[in-house]
């Protein structure tokens, strides 16, 4: 019987994961693979699953740690998506600030699980102007050893993918892409554009004849890893939001530009803020990895009395002060015509990474 494929698209927090995986499972879906996927985070009620939940397929989510530190549930999530039929393919996406995936994921996957699944090239999305400047060692606020942690997921990767493509001209990127050959010369450089297109259907391909994996075996400081993840306050809520004929997308708009606004003013780095307001089939996803001119906005969530709205935060700033922010955000454009109920909110800091597995070079 063959075996299921096993991709994982790692890179860090705000490089275009999500909506990857959104744009490979439609072009698939639509070509017939039996596929499924798996979304990671280290609290519940993340915005990725929700999303991805409306292409139609099975969507597993591992949260409360990492894939890494919790490998049993990454292999139960794996053997849930065969429970029924077994699958084509499995794409994966874990935490946007991990790394060390050779050595703690597709290493042990590959001896433990070898009979039933087998893996693609490990690739690492880049977003291009994040990426830049910590070539070159300008960090532009990003905390040093959060940009180690960017380092290092570059330099275990198999594949780089620029993503966003089409938001720089085409010199920006074949710079970036021949300083990228020239630092990691044995990894494959590849640009894509979820927007567009351009790039995607090539990965695919790519990815779907190639299981050349785990191969790159980091040398890292843990320590500085984790002081990289920790100096981030992670939020993630989920709210009930009702009123009368409420628009959702202009809500949407103006708390997020709000709160985008509002993390500019203290001139914070935001590793990234995704929302999704849903209302039955009809959804509004925003997300920005920057300051305020990097907010994108797509589908729409119409009008309707009632909605729920999902939201996760990455920012370099204590959790407590993070959720205070944005719950004042969110109440000062509810005022007095939206309803808040807050369903769940999980405001933390990662601890220390523990991998169950750690495999070395031999």
């Amino acid at each position: 019987m063959a075996k299921t494929k096993l991709i994982f698209a790692g890179g860090f927090l705000g490089a275009g994961k999500t909506t990857l995986l959104y744009e490979v499972s439609r072009r698939l879906v639509s070509k017939g693979t039996n596929m499924a996927l798996i979304t990671n985070d280290q609290a519940p009620d993340l915005v990725d699953t929700s999303l991805l939940r409306h292409t139609g397929l099975d969507v597993s989510e591992v949260s409360g740690s990492c894939f890494c530190c919790d490998f049993k549930a990454l292999r139960r999530a794996i053997d849930k998506a065969g429970a029924n039929k077994k699958k084509d393919l499995i794409l994966a996406e874990p935490v946007g600030s991990c790394t060390d995936l050779n050595a703690t994921l597709i290493k042990p996957i590959k001896k433990i699980m070898n009979e039933d699944v087998s893996i693609s090239p490990l690739t690492v999305l880049a977003d291009p102007g994040r990426v830049k400047h910590v070539l070159i060692g300008d960090y532009s606020g990003i905390h040093p050893s959060a940009a180690y942690i960017i380092r290092k997921q570059l330099e275990e990767s198999e594949i780089i993918a620029i993503t966003k493509s089409d938001l720089y001209t085409k010199e920006e990127i074949n710079s970036l892409s021949n300083t990228l050959k020239k630092k990691y010369p044995e990894c494959k450089i590849m640009t894509m554009s979820s927007k567009t297109g351009d790039g995607i259907d090539e990965w695919i391909e790519y990815m779907l004849a190639n299981e050349s994996s785990g191969n790159q075996i980091l040398d890292l400081d843990y320590d500085r890893y984790a002081e990289g993840e920790a100096v981030l306050g992670w939020l993630n809520c989920s709210i009930y939001l009702s009123g009368e004929e409420v628009d959702w997308d202009s809500f949407t708009r103006s708390f997020m530009n709000d709160l985008a606004l509002r993390f500019d003013s203290m001139k914070l780095h935001v590793g990234h803020v995704k929302m999704i307001i849903e209302r039955g089939d009809q959804y509004i996803s925003a997300n920005f990895t920057g300051s305020q001119d990097t907010i994108n906005f797509r589908w729409s969530a119409g009008t309707s009395d009632n909605a729920v709205m999902t939201l996760n935060a990455r920012v370099e700033m204590a959790p407590d002060t993070l959720e205070k922010l944005v719950l004042e955000t969110l109440k000062s454009n509810a005022a007095d015509k939206i309803s808040v109920t807050i369903k769940r909110i999980n405001s933390i800091s990662p601890g220390y990474p523990k991998p169950t597995y750690r495999f070395g070079k031999t």
